[in-house]
C-alpha cells in the first residue's frame, strides 16, 4: 500500500530540513529529488503556505508522486492584498480591502475543499476569513457584506461567476 506524507511548505521554498526531511527521510526517498519536485510544483504560490502530499508509489523503486493543494483562504486573501499578515486588532484596524470580484475568485479556487454548496456560500466563508484577518470588503465591514449577500445585493455577480465555470 502507498505511504502518504502530508506537509505544509512555503511555495517554491521547500528545503530538506523540517518538516520535510524528517518526514520523508525514513521512507528511503531521495530527499533532494522530492524537494526539487515540490519547489517546481509550488513556485506559483511563492510566499504562501501550501499543503503538499508526497505519495510513495513504490517503496522498492523509491518512486513517488506529489499532489499540491490550494493554500488556505487566509493565504489567498493576503496574497490578493499584498500583505504579510492580518490585523492585530481585527474589527478595529483594517489592513486591506477586498473587492467582491476578488472574494468570488478566491471562493472559486477553494470551493472544492469547502463545505459550501454553491459559490454564494463559499464567498460568505471567504468573507468570514477576511473578517478575522481585519480586512474590509468593498470598503465595508465583512458582516455587513454577508447580510447584503443574503439580501441578494450581489446576485448578478454570482450569476456571472456561475456561468464562467
Amino acid at each position: 500500500m502507498a505511504q502518504v506524507v502530508e506537509v505544509l511548505v512555503e511555495g517554491g521554498k521547500a528545503s530538506p530540513g523540517p518538516p520535510l526531511g524528517p518526514a520523508i527521510g525514513p521512507l528511503g526517498l531521495n530527499v533532494k529529488q522530492v524537494v526539487d519536485e515540490i519547489n517546481k510544483a509550488t513556485k506559483d504560490f511563492e510566499g504562501m503556505q501550501v499543503p503538499v502530499k508526497i505519495i510513495v508509489t513504490d517503496p522498492k523503486k523509491k518512486t513517488f508522486e506529489i499532489e499540491v493543494g490550494i493554500p488556505p483562504v487566509s493565504q489567498l486573501i493576503k496574497k490578493e492584498l499584498g500583505i504579510a499578515k492580518g490585523s492585530s486588532e481585527a474589527g478595529h484596524t483594517a489592513v486591506g480591502d477586498l473587492t467582491m470580484d476578488a472574494v468570488i475568485r478566491i471562493a472559486k479556487a477553494k470551493i472544492d475543499q469547502m463545505l459550501a454548496p454553491d459559490i454564494k456560500a463559499a464567498s460568505k466563508e471567504v468573507i468570514g476569513t477576511a473578517l478575522s484577518l481585519g480586512v474590509t470588503v468593498e470598503g465595508k465591514d465583512p458582516r455587513e457584506v454577508q447580510k447584503e449577500i443574503d439580501e441578494g445585493a450581489y446576485d448578478e455577480l454570482f450569476a456571472k461567476a456561475g456561468e464562467a465555470e
